[in-house]
């Protein structure tokens, strides 16, 4: 049984996964339903392999920093490219989250933030953190030299 992601929206639903599977390698939209009116009603789409369900329900709903997208970026262009796409209109948050312009919060993390707290020992793994909630995009390079060498 598939589990897909289901996102509410205020009427933008095509339009934000136009944008999303711009910024995303193999991503694509699958399908477009439409009222009688010619509006799309539900959008299914792919992002690198990640099925979501995009519909356009009204106002009832607004998205919350609750629950967020996380993006597993392997290098800092990745991080870069994505992180520019989605607060293009949106807001840059703490320690790599953002909340794009449909109001969708998202974490864009590298993975080499992981790595390097996983290698390092107490005091270095304190000043990563440090480093990291002082950051809105993260940079590895500003990660590595609060680690140390």
């Amino acid at each position: 049984m598939p589990v897909s992601t289901f996102l509410w929206f205020d009427g933008r639903a095509e339009e934000a996964a136009a944008h999303y599977t711009k910024l995303f390698a193999d991503s694509a939209i699958h399908a477009v339903e439409r009222g009688p009116d010619g509006a799309a009603t539900t959008v299914t789409f792919e992002l690198s392999g990640q099925r979501f369900i995009a519909y356009n329900g009204g106002p009832r709903f607004d998205f919350t920093g609750a629950v967020s997208l996380y993006a597993d970026c392997e290098t800092q262009e990745e991080v870069d490219t994505l992180w520019a796409g989605l607060t293009d209109g949106g807001a840059e948050g703490p320690g790599g989250s953002l909340t794009d312009r449909f109001g969708v919060t998202w974490q864009v993390i590298p993975k080499a933030m992981g790595e390097l707290l996983a290698e390092a020992e107490p005091d270095a793994a304190r000043r990563i953190l440090t480093a990291i909630h002082a950051m809105k995009k993260i940079d590895i390079q500003g990660l590595a030299d609060a680690r140390g060498h």
